[in-house]
């Protein structure tokens, strides 16, 4: 994880930067005896933490960025670039405009969209809300139960009704249950989401854009998540069908820094039609001026963005392709793989009980017991020992009305059942799983 190449070739990238700025020499006041002594104490201090970039970490959504993001990363820092304005981001602003392209182009937008990067999935999502309420005024969001918890919160700051859709005993959106909602015509948008961040479901899609021929309501996807495994070629046909009608939506977030390699601060929202660019109309006299091209923060909410998220994102989409059968295609595959190898582990141990087969990464399972609170119960102690001996998952309290016909001779003494959840998100994993299993079965026998 940490070697000598990468700072080695960091510091042949920062001498062949800074010879593009042939000024004057100056020299700011640095104590770099206290730097030192500063950042030595938090070395130590940044041992504090869970190994997220290590495949015995399996439990909350946590990639490491790639080198080629880390390094694009730091060098963009040494300029500080301000991607809301042109002259702030001369390098930077194009930079994010050609990485929007390219995952518009993965979704199958090739023309006539409007994007930017943002923040993160929270204000992705918060931006493509607010758009909807503009084209739909007052009338009503629905996600299903399973969906990202921020988007009850982003209706509640845009001041727009929101209701949660039931799902089915697989986590996906129930489509009876959001036909019956549309009927009221009140629905102004339906989020999709491509991938729950609590069990990795797929909502259905396909099926919802078919309800659009009966009832009026855009729909946005919320593949914060999920997105990449749009390339991927081994999802089951019934995922696969849903990915392929992602090109259909009304707006996409993605969130690069999750699957897409990159650093925390890099989410994406893409609109299908550049017209709701209207909406963002607004005048800046002291920063729009050095330009006459669109500077992204005239589509934007957000103000301040870091420009190196831009460069990162850019520089891995240069080493990454997002081809179909590309590098990144085959990382996304082998993340469902591992999802896959984990599952039939979990199928093949009677001591052991799954929710149900993963549609992209995520795994949730749990060990087997007579009741839900005995499960709950046994599912926190596997969690700290497994931690004990350094293999990290994580833990999901699961719906009890949403579990599958397999659980049904489990006594329901609870509302909620704590679950394990593994996040086999990083591409090594595949490679792990057995030794992720070994452990866990350890663990578990002692």
């Amino acid at each position: 994880m940490f070697n000598d190449q990468e700072t080695e070739l960091i510091k042949k990238c920062l001498a062949r930067l800074e010879k593009g700025f042939p000024l004057p020499e100056f020299k700011a006041e640095v104590n770099w005896t206290e730097i030192e002594k500063i950042l030595s104490v938090v070395a130590e201090k940044m041992q504090d933490n869970f190994p997220y970039f290590h495949p015995l970490y399996a439990g909350q959504m946590l990639k490491p960025p790639h080198p080629v993001a880390r390094i694009a990363y730091a060098m963009a820092m040494y300029i500080n670039p301000n991607n809301h304005a042109l002259d702030g981001s001369r390098a930077s602003s194009p930079m994010e405009r050609e990485a929007v392209v390219l995952l518009a182009e993965m979704f199958g937008w090739r023309d006539g969209h409007l994007g930017h990067l943002t923040g993160g999935g929270t204000m992705a999502n918060l931006e493509a809300l607010w758009v909807a309420g503009q084209s739909h005024p007052g009338r009503k969001i629905v996600a299903s139960e399973l969906s990202h918890y921020t988007h009850e919160r982003i209706t509640a700051v845009l001041g727009l009704p929101f209701e949660k859709i039931p799902c089915d005993h697989s986590g996906r959106m129930e489509m009876t249950a959001l036909e019956e909602a549309l009927k009221s015509g009140e629905v102004g948008t339906v989020v999709v989401t491509m991938g729950t961040t609590g069990t990795g479901s797929v909502d259905p899609l396909a099926e919802v854009l078919e309800l659009k021929s009966n009832y009026s309501f855009r729909v946005h996807v919320d593949a914060a998540y999920g997105g990449y495994f749009v390339l991927a070629e081994n999802l089951s046909s019934e995922t696969a069908i849903h990915f392929a009608a992602v090109h259909n939506a009304d707006s996409i977030v993605i969130d690069p820094h999750k699957h897409g390699l990159q650093p925390y601060g890099c989410g994406c929202v893409i609109f299908k039609d550049a017209e709701v660019g209207k909406f963002y109309k607004h005048d800046s006299p002291y920063t729009y001026f050095t330009s006459a091209e669109l500077h992204l923060g005239e589509i934007s909410l957000e103000c301040s963005r870091a420009g190196a998220a831009a460069v990162a994102l850019w520089a891995t989409l240069q080493q990454f392709p997002l081809d179909k059968g590309g590098a990144m295609a085959q990382g996304m595959e082998r993340c469902h793989e591992a999802g896959l190898l984990l599952y039939n582990k979990i199928i093949s141990d009677d001591r052991f009980i799954p929710l149900f087969v993963p549609e992209t990464d995520i795994v949730i399972w749990a060990p087997r017991a007579g009741s839900l609170k005995e499960i709950s119960a046994k599912s926190k102690v596997l969690f700290h020992d497994c931690a004990q001996n350094d293999l990290h998952l994580a833990l999901f309290n699961y719906p009890a009305h949403l579990l599958p016909d397999h659980w049904a001779a489990i006594r329901r003494d609870s509302e909620y059942v704590t679950c394990l959840r593994s996040c086999l998100m990083k591409w090594e994993h595949v490679d792990w799983v057995e030794e992720i299993w070994a452990r866990t079965v350890t663990v578990f026998e002692k």
